[in-house]
C-alpha cells in the first residue's frame, strides 16, 4: 500500500496525521471491450478513475492484484471470469492487506464483468473486518453501471455501512474528473 501520492503521504506523516480513507481497487489493462469492439489499454479504466480520486483527496491507495494474473487477451479473460462466477470462486490475492483498522472509509473500485465486480473483490472484502467502516463502491463499465456491487458488498461486508456508489463508463474514464469530484462532494470526502 502506498499513499495516493508520495508527496501527500510524506506531508501527512510530517504533520503527524495519516489518511483515514483507503482506496482499494482492482483494474486490468490489456485488451478491453471498447464501444462494441476491442482496444488495448496500457492502464486499466478502473486504475484511471482510482488515480483521479487519489489526486483529489487524501487517501491511501492499494491495488488488488490476482496471484494468478488474468489473461491479457479479452476473450480468455471473459471465459475465466464466467468460470469464477459460476463456481463462486475466491481468486487468491497477490498482496493481501493484513488489517484496515485505522481507516474509517473504504472506497472499493473495480470493473464490472458480467454485471458484477470480479470475484477477486469478494476475496478482498471477505478477508477484512469491515464492521463499522463506510464502504463506497466505484466501478467502470460498458453498460452495467454499478451492476450488483451494492448488493454483493452488503452481503460480503456484514456490519459495514453501505455508502453511495459511483459508476463511470470505461470509455469515459479519462474524462471523469467532474463526475468523480461531484461524487466525492456528495459522500463528504471533498469540500
Amino acid at each position: 500500500m502506498s499513499g495516493c501520492t508520495a508527496s501527500r503521504r510524506g506531508a501527512d506523516e510530517r504533520r503527524g496525521t495519516r489518511s483515514r480513507v483507503l482506496l482499494a481497487y482492482f483494474s486490468r489493462a490489456g485488451e478491453n471491450y471498447w464501444n462494441g469492439g476491442r482496444r488495448r489499454l496500457a492502464v486499466g479504466n478502473t486504475q484511471v478513475v482510482a488515480e483521479t480520486i487519489g489526486r483529489l483527496i487524501a487517501c491511501d491507495l492499494h491495488r488488488i492484484e490476482a496471484a494468478d494474473p488474468y489473461p491479457d487477451a479479452y476473450d480468455p479473460m471473459v471465459a475465466r471470469n464466467v468460470r469464477e462466477q459460476r463456481a463462486d470462486a475466491r481468486p487468491a490475492i497477490a498482496t493481501p492487506l493484513p488489517s484496515i483498522d485505522r481507516y474509517h472509509t473504504v472506497l472499493l473500485g473495480s470493473p464490472i464483468w458480467n454485471v458484477r465486480a470480479p470475484m477477486i473483490m469478494s476475496t478482498f472484502t471477505e478477508g477484512l473486518d469491515l464492521i463499522g467502516k463506510t464502504v463506497h463502491p466505484f466501478t467502470t463499465h460498458a453498460t452495467s453501471g454499478l451492476g450488483t456491487t451494492e448488493r454483493d458488498y452488503a452481503e460480503s461486508c456484514p456490519g459495514a455501512n453501505p455508502g453511495e456508489g459511483l459508476a463511470i463508463r470505461g470509455v469515459e474514464a479519462a474524462d471523469a474528473t467532474p463526475a468523480v469530484e461531484a461524487w466525492l462532494r456528495r459522500i463528504g470526502l471533498k469540500p
